[in-house]
C-alpha cells in the first residue's frame, strides 16, 4: 500500500523530553524565587509536580490539554498563598521557552530532511511542544495537537484529524512514534499504518496485542526502510 503522508510524534521521538521538562520546572522555580519568594518557598518543585499530577487526575476532561492543566495548577498555587491575580502569562512564557529548549536525537534532523522531501509531514502530539521554538517547523506541513482537536492519543479522532488535513484516507498515512499504546495502538485503531521507534530496545507489551509490523531503533533506520520499500 503506498504511503501518501506521514505523521510524527514529537516528544521522545524527535528528542528526549525529560531534560526539557526538568529545565522548564527549574526555570519556573527560579522565576518564583526571584519575583515571588513566598510562593517559591511554599511550593518547591516536588510539591508543584505533585499538584500537577493531582490536577490531571481530578480533571479528566482536560486530559487532552496539558497547557490548561498547568495554568490551573499555577493559579491554585498563587491562590493558596492568598494571591488572587497570578501572573499566568509571565509564568507560561518562562515555562514554555524552557520546555521548548530541546536537543534533537542525532538521527532526527537528517531523517526529517529526507522524509519532508518525499512526503507531506504532520506533527501529531498530546504535548505542547512548539514547532517554531524547537526549530523543526520547516519540515512540517501541519501541526496536529490534542488541545486543538479535543482528543488525545490513542483516541482515533486525533489520527483521523491528521489524515483529513492531508486529504487522504487513513490507511494511506504512516504514523511514527515511540509510545506502544499512544502511537502504535492508537494509529492502528484509526486505520493508519504505524512504525514504532524503539530507541531503548524494549520488548513489545504483550497485553497490547500483536507487535507492530514496522519497528526501528531510530529514525535513520525508518528512513532507510522507507527508501527501499515505500512508494509515495
Amino acid at each position: 500500500m503506498p504511503i501518501r503522508a506521514i505523521t510524527l510524534d514529537l516528544d521522545d521521538t524527535l528528542w528526549p523530553v525529560m531534560p526539557a521538562l526538568e529545565l522548564a520546572d527549574r526555570a519556573v522555580d527560579d522565576y518564583l524565587r526571584e519575583h515571588w519568594p513566598d510562593v517559591a518557598r511554599a511550593w518547591p518543585i516536588p510539591a508543584m509536580r505533585e499538584l500537577r499530577a493531582r490536577m490531571a487526575e481530578a480533571r479528566p476532561d482536560l486530559a487532552h490539554d496539558f497547557t490548561t492543566q498547568r495554568k490551573l495548577t499555577q493559579q491554585h498555587v498563587f491562590a493558596s498563598c492568598g494571591i488572587a491575580d497570578a501572573p499566568l502569562d509571565a509564568l507560561w512564557e518562562v515555562y514554555y521557552a524552557a520546555r521548548n529548549t530541546v536537543q534533537l536525537w542525532p538521527d532526527s534532523l537528517p531523517a526529517l530532511q529526507y522524509l519532508a522531501a518525499r512526503w507531506p509531514l504532520a506533527s501529531l502530539t498530546n504535548g505542547n511542544a512548539d514547532l517554531v521554538r524547537t526549530g523543526v517547523q520547516a519540515h512540517f506541513a501541519h501541526h496536529v495537537c490534542s488541545r486543538d482537536v479535543g482528543a488525545a492519543k490513542p483516541d482515533p479522532r486525533i489520527f483521523l484529524a491528521a489524515a483529513s488535513r492531508f486529504g487522504v484516507a487513513s490507511h494511506e498515512v504512516l504514523h511514527v512514534g515511540d509510545d506502544p499504546e499512544l502511537d502504535v495502538v492508537g494509529a492502528r485503531r484509526a486505520g493508519l499504518r504505524a512504525a514504532w521507534i524503539n530507541r531503548h530496545g524494549e520488548t513489545w507489551p504483550a497485553e497490547l496485542g500483536e507487535a507492530p509490523e514496522l519497528s526501528f531503533a531510530d529514525l535513520r533506520e525508518l528512513a532507510d526502510w522507507l527508501e527501499t520499500h515505500a512508494t509515495a
